[in-house]
């Protein structure tokens, strides 16, 4: 099986740290430099104003002696770690603190000019960086500060500081701990996949692997997933589905077993018979009475045709029901007189104790009678001679209960819940039920059941046997 959910995870995890390492080279650092030289550019403006309003101006004007001036900016330099220079409208260097011979110079009239300067450079900030006209031969961040007086612009000061100076140490810093905790983010994040992988991928492989096995028709593996969440909702469900299908596939060989039996019985006697009629192994005279034969085990393929595809009509869902108010008792009355020969040939009477000359109902008239025909017929046949069959209605919560009773052989309690099952038949049965499908019970319970009602069945082996079901009152009844 491929693994391409976890190879996603993988794969999404390892982008992940390569998109934040990349990320923290290029624009956290960027970000970083960007704020840091801001920052140093503000301070430096401080100063350089600072220097213009008290110092720079008075040596300007010369009321401030080349040595103070000197000595004082020198102090400024070193404590800044920048260039201090004095700079005036012809663009001279009046003054450079790192070069205490700029200012004889000026003395002497020898003036180092500044011939592309341009206070226009710096744009609308106070500030730039860059080599500063090829002065400088490494980037070096500059800002201005115009000395007034009488308010004309009288010279400027500027100040140097090389970058690396501002950004070298303080950069390195700050990206050793954005390093450091994007490290920890990463281990958090592999923890996070480790854990992702024994609670959802561990769990997810187990149910794959097994629904493997359910589409190749092995029902038999389990998933062994114990979790209170969706996941192990899953592989509960998983389970129940292939125990249920496990259980489908059994009942669906019976099913054929059942049904191939009971149509291979009939075929096998009508085809004997034919051919002894045949071969002359039958005489002519005797024909008639396996040609009763052959009719009695066609008659059987037919009912048991026609029970095959009541049950296919009735498991399907959505089935039709033509629902209508019927009097249940006449229905009762009416259905008993179909078995009046076979009663007669087995010395039996029906008891009926019906509620009320009239008693409404509220179903399909129709496949009540089906119902109320197939188990008054297992009645009859599990009945012993000159018994009594009690039929009974009765109303309980809105309710009618009708109840069909026998004093017959009765049912093992072991098979009791199997008598639903299609062609089930109990070993009891067997002997007495020659003409039975085994559908009869199960035609019964789909017709109950898609009128939303119920049936139960009492049973005692030798004692007899009793089917209630329930059926909705007519609001008629109820008013």
């Amino acid at each position: 099986m491929k693994r391409t959910l976890y190879i996603k995870f993988l794969l999404s995890y390892l982008i992940y740290g390569v998109l934040a390492f990349v990320v923290l080279f290029t624009f956290a650092q960027y970000s970083i430099v960007t704020f840091l030289e801001r920052r140093e550019a503000q301070q430096l403006y401080r100063e350089s104003a600072l220097i213009a309003s008290r110092y720079a101006e008075g040596y300007t004007n010369a009321t401030l002696s080349l040595e103070d001036f000197q000595r004082q900016m020198e102090a400024l330099g070193t404590y800044l770690d920048a260039d201090i220079w004095v700079v005036d409208n012809q663009k001279r260097v009046l003054f450079d603190s790192s070069d205490s011979e700029v200012g004889q110079k000026a003395q002497n009239a020898e003036y180092k000019i500044l011939t592309d300067f341009d206070t226009a450079d710096f744009g609308s900030r106070y500030y730039m960086i860059g080599d500063f006209y090829s002065i400088y031969s490494d980037d070096v961040l500059t800002v201005f500060s115009p000395v007034t007086s009488n308010y004309r612009v009288q010279s400027y000061v500027l100040i140097h500081k090389p970058v690396s100076r501002i950004t070298g140490s303080m950069v390195n810093g700050f990206m050793n701990i954005a390093f450091f905790t994007i490290a920890i983010v990463f281990l958090c994040a592999f923890v996070i996949l480790l854990f992702f992988t024994h609670t959802v991928y561990r769990p997810l492989h187990k149910i794959t692997t097994v629904a493997q096995a359910y589409a190749k028709g092995d029902f038999t593996q389990k998933i062994s997933v114990h979790s209170n969440d969706e996941i192990g909702y899953l592989a509960n469900t998983l389970n129940y589905m292939a125990n249920e299908l496990n259980t489908l596939e059994d009942d669906q060989r019976k099913f054929i077993s059942n049904v191939s039996h009971d149509f291979r019985s009939p075929l096998t006697s009508i085809k004997g018979y034919v051919e002894a009629m045949l071969d002359g192994t039958i005489p002519p005279e005797m024909q008639e009475k396996y040609l009763n034969i052959i009719l009695f085990e066609t008659e059987r393929l037919n009912k048991l045709t026609q029970s095959l595809i009541d049950l296919n009509k009735f498991g399907r869902h959505g089935i039709m029901l033509d629902i209508s108010d019927f009097d249940i008792n006449r229905i009762i009355k009416t259905t008993i007189l179909t078995f009046e020969g076979t009663c007669n040939k087995k010395g039996l009477s029906f008891d009926l104790v019906l509620t009320g000359q009239e008693l409404f109902v509220t179903g399909d008239m129709s496949k009540i009678q089906q119902v109320l025909y197939n188990l008054i017929d297992n009645a009859t046949k599990f009945s012993h001679p000159n018994s009594a069959i009690k039929i009974e209605t009765s109303i309980k919560n809105e309710k009618v209960l009708i109840s069909v009773r026998d004093s017959g052989i009765g049912i093992p309690a072991d098979s009791i819940k199997k008598i639903w099952d299609r062609f089930y038949k109990t070993d009891l049965s067997r002997g007495k039920d020659k003409k039975g499908t085994g559908l009869g019970l199960s035609i019964v319970k789909e017709i109950i059941q898609a009128h939303n009602e119920h049936i139960n069945v009492i049973s005692t082996e030798g004692v007899g046997t009793e089917f209630i079901f329930t059926l909705p009152l007519s609001q008629e009844e109820v008013e």
